[in-house]
């Protein structure tokens, strides 16, 4: 490589984004303080000046180490000062140097270089020009932002080495491959690269030309047809024809702007537009189609209300609406206060679980009120057909979403609170199984892409609380009810439903009939007597019926100038009510052999259940009669094995099964019965029956009997407590393992009662029994 050394220092100014080539003029502007100075060093001497490029462009202020070391040394032609202050620079390229030395004086670079001569060893230097040449042509003839004059001024060149690098310097390519054909001295090699990028540039542009005319071609049919549908809207229009199918289309393209649609969505919907644009509006499919629009444009996909958590707040409204559920309260105030420092719904889905009438659908709707959120119910009793929750599919004539997202679109945000009322009476049939549509939509790893069959497009519901009611959870599916924390609600006592009522219900209906307050009055008597003879239920539905009947009996009579106020005593309640309904349950008058009284545990709270035993000469048949169920017939027969097993205990001949008929009944034959919580007093009134030893009347019991005569646990410990307290037994026998459930009974229940925990049946009979037998004592 020859090589010819500058002894001297020559100012050095950096280049950003450019590479000038020897023999070429071109203009620069110069405006860096260091560059500026650099120059007028050149200016004052000779005019040479080292130009370099600077491998990162974006550094303002290079260091030796960001410049390259190959550049170009130039002269200066001509300097032409700007009112900005940069200088307008005309330099001519004289050759390619090897910076040897770099030093930074006076704020500005010198360097000491060497000049780089070419190495020419072409052969056949024609016919590469040549080549090259139409090369570049080809490029200029794809690449816009060359122009042609250019070629005009490469046909004349006959040197290779400066025909590389003119055609270089025209190229719109990456400056670090500029400098890669600057730092190249060896002609034939120059060409070689220049040719392999000429090649690869002509390539991309080929591809790039070929896309644009595919799009061009497309916008022009774009175009095309925008302005024959325009036409033949403005000649139907002129002929009074015009269809409002095109005014429908544009109304659609305009909600689509307006909307932040998902990108699913957006896509599904922008089809079905296309769709509604191409099909006549006589065909049945438009109508389809539109009323597929409207739903899938007046969902919320994105509109939310503010959740608003103030525990004082929730609190305030739940005692304000609802007398008594303290665990109920509290569990919701929990999720609140979890859900207040977590800001999102944890996934938990609450299930109100209770009888008729106590206050689930009202404390789901307060639930809303409390957190700011629209509040929607859905009744699933009776539903047998999995479309009804997911959608009926757009192939169905009159098919519309399920009832979820019916719910969210009338509620109109996507984070509403909704009811799921009566989830224990969903049906199942060959249509498809409603729970399993439910544990999906109750999932909230699944819920956030809820697809509904007439949609076709997931929905989020990772937002929607989800609140179901029962009045049982033995007929929700296991898996369905895994998904859900069960909150349980007892039925309220004659106390609590006597506050309930003269907080709630007598003036909401006293408003709601016109009735001055002052005359109609109800006495603690009068509410009494109408929960105790005229209702029997856990909850306050019939309650609130019989107010507002006997409001209105009160109503005619005020009109009619009846003398006031009116007060509900026995005979007024019984003028306006009619004959009392219910005696009550009430206990044995005396002390009887082979009659025992249970407890039971019903939709509407709980009742006394007495237990007829007779023991007759026979073959040893045993009879069961009163409408008994699997589970307590089975319960019968524990009980007469256990009794068999310790006849000698009790006093009873042991061949006793087979000289007697034993018959076993139940009152109130045409109710079924059924449970295993009547065996300990199946086999007290068996005992009663064979040992000949009365059973007090003022004792009620319950639980569950094994072979060996323990005593398990049951549930419905509260009601079946009430019930025995309303009939004036003040003495129950419950399961040992049930003392935790004493605490769900209110105080002054528990202080006028005496609880005894049986762990064995001869607890029972100790305690049932007026006496005991001798083998006993």
């Amino acid at each position: 490589m020859a090589k010819k050394k500058i002894n001297r220092l020559l100012p050095l100014i950096p280049l950003r984004n450019m590479v000038v080539f020897p023999k070429m003029i071109i203009p620069l502007f110069v405006g860096r303080q260091k560059s500026i100075q650099a120059l007028e060093e050149s200016l004052s001497n000779d005019r040479m000046v080292i130009l370099v490029s600077q491998r990162n462009e974006n550094i303002n202020e290079p260091a030796p180490q960001e410049l390259n070391a190959i550049g170009t040394l130039v002269e200066i032609v001509q300097m032409l000062k700007l009112p900005d202050g940069t200088i307008k620079v005309l330099a001519e390229g004289v050759s390619r140097v090897r910076i040897t030395e770099l030093v930074e004086a006076d704020s500005f670079f010198k360097a000491k270089a060497e000049i780089i001569e070419d190495v020419s060893d072409i052969t056949n230097a024609e016919y590469v020009i040549k080549s090259i040449s139409e090369q570049f042509e080809h490029y200029v003839k794809l690449n816009n932002k060359i122009p042609a004059e250019t070629l005009m001024s490469i046909i004349s060149i006959e040197d290779p080495s400066r025909l590389a690098d003119l055609i270089t310097s025209y190229l719109v390519i990456d400056v670090n491959q500029k400098q890669d054909i600057l730092e190249i001295n060896n002609v034939a090699e120059r060409l070689g690269k220049l040719s392999d990028i000429l090649l690869r540039e002509i390539d991309l542009l080929e591809v790039e030309k070929k896309l644009h005319v595919k799009v061009q071609d497309q916008i022009e049919k774009v175009q095309r047809e925008y302005y024959l549908k325009e036409k033949i809207k403005a000649i139907k229009e002129e002929l009074g024809d015009y269809d409002e199918i095109y005014s429908e289309v544009d109304d659609y393209k305009k909600k689509i702007t307006t909307l932040s649609l998902p990108p699913e969505a957006k896509s599904k919907v922008t089809r079905e537009i296309s769709r509604l644009d191409k099909i006549p509006t006589v065909s049945s499919e438009s109508g389809v189609i539109r009323t597929y629009l409207d739903w899938l444009l007046e969902l919320p996909w994105n509109t939310k209300t503010e959740d608003y958590i103030d525990i004082d707040k929730v609190k305030e409204i739940l005692d304000n609406e609802h007398y008594g559920l303290d665990k109920v309260k509290e569990r919701i105030l929990e999720y609140f206060a979890v859900f207040k420092l977590t800001k999102r719904i944890q996934g938990t889905i609450l299930c109100l679980v209770g009888p008729p009438g106590v206050g689930k659908t009202s404390i789901a709707n307060s639930i809303a009120n409390a957190m700011n959120r629209k509040f929607c119910r859905i009744s699933l009793g009776g539903i047998k057909d999995e479309a009804e929750l997911r959608g009926h599919r757009r192939t169905y004539v009159g098919s519309l979403p399920g009832r979820i997202i019916q719910a969210i679109h009338r509620a109109k945000t996507k984070n509403p609170v909704i009811l799921l009322d009566e989830i224990d009476k969903l049906g199942t049939e060959f249509r498809g199984d409603p729970a399993a549509a439910l544990m999906e939509i109750l999932d909230p790893e699944q819920n956030s892409t809820f697809s509904d069959h007439y949609l076709e497009v997931p929905f989020d519901l990772s937002n929607v609380m989800f609140i179901a009611t029962a009045n049982t959870t033995h007929t929700i599916e296991k898996p369905l009810l895994d998904r859900m924390e069960v909150i349980p609600i007892s039925g309220y006592t004659d106390a609590e439903k006597k506050i309930i009522s003269n907080k709630h219900l007598i003036p909401k209906q006293l408003e709601k009939n016109g009735i001055p307050f002052n005359d109609l009055i109800f006495t603690d008597q009068g509410i009494s007597m109408i929960i105790k003879y005229y209702t029997r239920e856990a909850g306050i539905r019939n309650l609130e019926r019989l107010i507002a009947l006997f409001c209105r009996k009160a109503a005619k009579n005020i009109i009619t100038n009846d003398k006031l106020p009116i007060e509900t005593t026995k005979a007024t309640v019984k003028k306006f009510l009619g004959p009392v309904i219910y005696r009550g349950d009430k206990m044995n008058e005396e002390h009887e052999i082979g009659v025992a009284t249970g407890l039971a545990w019903t939709a509407v709270g709980g009742c006394l259940i007495p237990i007829e035993v007779a023991s007759v000469k026979g073959r040893g048949k045993l009879m069961l009669t009163g409408q008994m169920g699997d589970v307590m017939q089975e319960s019968a027969q524990a009980a007469l094995t256990y009794i068999r097993s310790c006849t000698h205990r009790l006093g009873i001949d042991d061949d006793f099964h087979r000289k007697r008929d034993i018959h076993i009944h139940i009152p109130e034959g045409a109710v079924p019965k059924d449970g295993p919580s009547a065996g300990i007093t199946i086999a007290c009134a068996l005992a009663s029956s064979l040992s000949g030893i009365p059973v007090r009347k003022d004792v009620a019991m319950t639980g569950e009997i094994t072979l060996r005569g323990k005593v398990l646990p049951i549930g419905g410990l509260k009601e079946k407590v009430l019930a025995a307290f309303q009939a004036g037994i003040h003495i129950v026998i419950i399961p040992a393992d049930n003392e935790p459930n004493l605490a769900d009974i209110p105080k002054y229940i528990r202080r006028k009662m005496k609880f005894v925990k049986a762990k064995m049946l001869d607890e029972v009979l100790a305690t049932a029994f007026t006496q005991m037998p001798n083998k006993l004592i």
